[in-house]
């Protein structure tokens, strides 16, 4: 039994557990659909919520990773063509990294953009991340840290290919 509403305030879990599940499936309907069943279903199984193993967003993501898997698991998220841009503004920029960012988390491994999807996308503390998964925190730092790594050695990659300039927006991890 929880002490309190796991969904008292669900504006800001929303967010976050959409923000997880589009680095894992991408963003759009997909992701939306995925979102909402997760939701449908923390209303529907609401008792089950146990304070005392955790907090409401890891209880949420939790829920996410079971709908993810039970529609077919991860699927790629598909690397679209960059739009050639003659004359970039500053939204355009932020539009390129976001997209050659995304494609390099498409690139990953299902481990490494699980992790990058739980610590960027949902916003999880490595001690969330690790209740959650079940491994030690010091652990899933090193795994983290060298999922990091083979990111940016994608987005080092995707920098040397044909791809639009992203001006002085910077993609950081």
């Amino acid at each position: 039994m929880f002490s309190r509403d796991p969904l008292a305030n669900p504006e800001p879990l929303i967010r976050r557990v959409y923000a997880y599940v589009a680095y894992r499936i991408g963003d759009g309907a997909d992701a939306e659909d995925v979102t909402s069943e997760t939701f449908e279903r923390a209303i529907r199984y609401g008792r089950s919520y146990d304070r005392s193993k955790g907090e409401p967003i890891e209880w949420l993501i939790g829920i996410a990773r079971r709908v993810i898997a039970g529609r077919g698991g991860m699927r790629e998220v598909p690397m679209e063509e960059l739009p050639e841009i003659a004359d970039p503004n500053p939204i355009e920029n932020q539009v390129i990294s976001n997209l050659v960012l995304r494609s390099a988390v498409g690139r990953l491994d299902e481990h490494d953009r699980e992790l990058i999807a739980l610590r960027y996308g949902a916003d999880l503390s490595i001690r969330d991340m690790s209740e959650l998964l079940g491994v030690r925190a010091n652990t899933l730092e090193v795994a983290l840290h060298r999922a990091r790594g083979r990111l940016v050695a994608k987005l080092e990659a995707a920098s040397n290919e044909d791809l639009p300039e992203a001006g002085s927006e910077a993609v950081r991890i």
